[in-house]
């Protein structure tokens, strides 16, 4: 935004006055002001009324009797251009154009004019349902809204305004500062709000829901801010997006599409990414109310066996550790507990002493200081309304261990294990006792890991400082290159190749002696990209007569899968020794995210196991090594089982020396795929290698 933008959108934002313009959903608009508490000046223009529920209307924009700092605009689509330039020359702050009629319904000129008309002025929109500000109490929404707010919250941005209608309306207790619908985005998107919203200290957490991102600089910038302020950011990314890669020729088509692409930009600028509703607003949640937990290790409490099991099943699942109760403690936390109880993390305190806060404090208290955790849990589902006399019980319980985690600073929640199971009286006493009221034993789980992980990533990139995404380089024909030119670039740069020569059907006698048997053969043709599937490889050749039958096979197979890629000219290699793992390496350009790397298990495995990371460039060491141990092929590189282990740094120096020369090379190298790369224990070797290049007009 610019700095008179962004002092319109603050007016929007915290309005003295609001315009109302329209008929019937600007009546809507003014009574759910009302309902959100504004209590500035409200004006309302409309020709052919004289009032709209009791705001006095003017005939035109220019009858206003001051300049509004925010506007609500719900008029015909062929009035909005007009209307917003009316409301440039009187200088009004922002506008929530309601109006829907323009990009989303292929009119992309009338939005084009939309933009220019607005000028200076903040617009959210058009097709949008606007915005709420629960901390300063404004709205300028279409629709009934819910929520609350007890003075600090998530500032949520969406891209769908019946979501955004939904989350308000959510039966979650999710704190609140500001939702946002930004509709097609003309005037701002994600990325300006998100910005924005870094600098407000009532905000404690960001939620986006995103369908796709217009500009991946500005967001990046932003989401790198609102890091370095602390302000998580957790994203529900839904949609499929044509955006990716023309990926037809390489196996990465199979591997890392525009969902990966997306997961690792959001990974690299430090955000949360959640895979559903629940999920986003659960992590808010926790976040907003008691932060993000400093590690993984949680202690657990359950008045329930069963529960207890659910808590240790999940958490296994995803990492998070339950550490053992301090020996030199169990024998005092056991004389607090009954004797059907067993000390352990989770701990089931069992029934004898439910409810009897006096017994179950010092059971808390104790467990607290005898296990190293970064948060506790506490298991409960409340009793539904009508059949509630326990309640008091719960309640006993839930204010028991309120205190004990708050005397040792330890961050607090109580989970309920079906999400319905928790009532709004007892969420909202949980926030005021400053312990998360969450919403299922899954999503609290996945809450705190992937909480945890944001503070250690966030640790990492604002250490490490990793610099800004590779702009695109604007994409044209390509064309591939035989594999004896693309292993011959490779070994120009001075990455490993198998020895070879380039012969003739006629030399691969003399070939195979001069580079020593065992041999493999491949027939070199630019329409060969994939050998296999053509017939056009042959592995451990071990004398000539096995080498000329193999010749003449291939000549056959390959003239059965496509006879125009038939060739005289054949590669001869020397077969390289067995390697500790294979990887498949691919380093292309995608139009949206610049530059891409994907690592994952190589060979005839690929498709199969789908095990891969993708790292945006530029990149470091640092991050491959990172990318190279999450994966499955990862143990093997480790020395599984006793096996022989890789030098995993020397590794991921290659395939940095290899990101490094791409980028130097970005304009006359469009994609890499090294597939298998064998892995050895201090070095590397391109087995086989597809490189596609600008197609020369």
């Amino acid at each position: 935004m610019t700095p008179r933008r962004r002092e319109n959108f603050r007016r929007l934002l915290k309005p003295r006055h609001i315009a109302f313009i329209g008929g019937r959903y600007a009546i809507i608009a003014i009574n759910e002001a009302r309902r959100r508490g504004f209590d500035g000046e409200m004006f309302a223009v409309n020709p052919t009324r004289t009032d709209l529920v009791g705001v006095a209307c003017v005939a035109s924009i220019e009858d206003l009797p001051v300049a509004p700092d925010a506007v609500y605009l719900a008029i015909p689509a062929d009035n909005v251009v007009d209307a917003l330039r009316s409301l440039a020359v009187i200088d009004a702050g922002g506008v929530v154009c309601f109006s829907a009629g323009f990009k989303e319904a292929g009119n992309t000129q009338k939005e084009k004019d939309l933009v220019d008309a607005t000028g200076d002025m903040a617009l959210i929109g058009p097709n949008c349902y606007g915005i709420i500000n629960y901390i300063d109490n404004s709205a300028l929404w279409s629709f009934e809204h819910g929520g609350w707010s007890p003075g600090y919250g998530a500032a949520i941005i969406t891209q769908s305004g019946m979501f955004s209608s939904d989350i308000t309306m959510s039966q979650r207790s999710l704190p609140l500062a500001y939702m946002v619908s930004a509709g097609n985005q003309a005037v701002l998107g994600p990325e300006d709000f998100l910005e924005f919203f870094a600098d407000d200290p009532a905000v404690r957490a960001i939620g986006l829901h995103l369908e796709g991102l217009q500009n991946i600089s500005k967001f990046e910038l932003a989401a790198l801010k609102a890091l370095s302020k602390g302000k998580p950011v957790v994203v529900l990314k839904t949609g499929s997006s044509t955006i990716g890669s023309e990926l037809t020729v390489s196996h990465t088509g199979s591997l890392s599409g525009s969902a990966e692409l997306y997961e690792a930009f959001f990974q690299r600028i430090g955000i949360i990414s959640v895979s559903n509703p629940s999920q986003l607003l659960e992590t808010l949640k926790l976040l907003c109310i008691v932060g993000a937990p400093k590690g993984k290790r949680v202690a657990g409490f359950t008045c329930s066996g069963g529960g207890a099991t659910m808590l240790a099943d999940h958490a296994e699942k995803i990492d998070l550790v339950f550490p053992v109760v301090d020996p030199k403690q169990e024998n005092d936390l056991s004389a607090l507990l009954p004797d059907i109880a067993t000390v352990s993390n989770p701990l089931d305190y069992t029934t004898p002493i439910w409810g009897q806060a006096e017994m179950t404090y010092p059971v808390f208290a104790k467990a607290i200081s005898a296990i190293e955790a970064d948060t506790a849990v506490l298991v409960q589902d409340y009793p539904a309304a009508g059949i509630d006399n326990s309640k008091v019980f719960y309640r006993a319980d839930a204010i028991a261990f309120a205190e004990a985690t708050t005397e040792k600073g330890l961050p607090a929640i109580i989970c309920a294990t079906l999400p319905e199971n928790m009532d709004l009286e007892t969420r909202q006493l949980l926030i005021e006792k400053g312990v998360a009221p969450m919403q299922g034993i899954h999503e609290t789980l996945n809450a705190i890991q992937d909480s945890a992980n944001w503070k250690q990533a966030r640790a990492h990139i604002l250490s490490e400082k990793p610099e800004y995404l590779l702009r695109a380089v604007p994409s044209s024909e390509k064309r591939v290159l035989p594999e004896s030119d693309g292993k011959e670039w490779l070994k120009s740069n001075g990455f490993n190749v198998p020895e070879g020569k380039i012969v003739s059907a006629q030399q691969l006698g003399e070939a195979a002696i001069a580079v020593g048997y065992p041999v493999a053969l491949k027939m070199i043709s630019p329409r060969l990209a994939h050998k296999t599937e053509a017939g056009a490889v042959v592995l451990n050749l071990k004398d000539e007569n096995s080498l000329n039958l193999a010749a003449a096979k291939m000549k056959s197979d390959v003239t059965a899968y496509d006879a125009r890629a038939v060739s005289e000219l054949f590669l001869i290699e020397a077969m390289s020794p067995k390697p500790l793992a294979e990887l498949i390496i691919n380093i292309r350009q995608d139009p949206q995210f610049g530059a891409a790397l994907v690592l994952g298990s190589g060979g005839i495995l690929v498709e199969l196991l789908a095990d891969s990371t993708t790292l945006l460039l530029p990149t470091r060491p640092v991050e491959i090594i990172r990318a190279l141990k999450s994966l499955r092929v990862g143990r093997l590189l480790e020395g599984f089982r006793g096996r022989p282990a890789a030098d995993i740094a020397k590794v991921a120096a290659e395939i940095y020396k290899l990101s490094i020369t791409y980028q130097e090379n970005i304009k006359t190298i469009a994609e890499i795929e090294i597939n298998p790369l064998f892995v050895y224990r201090a070095e590397v070797s391109a087995i086989d290698v597809l490189i596609q290049v600008p197609n020369e007009k």
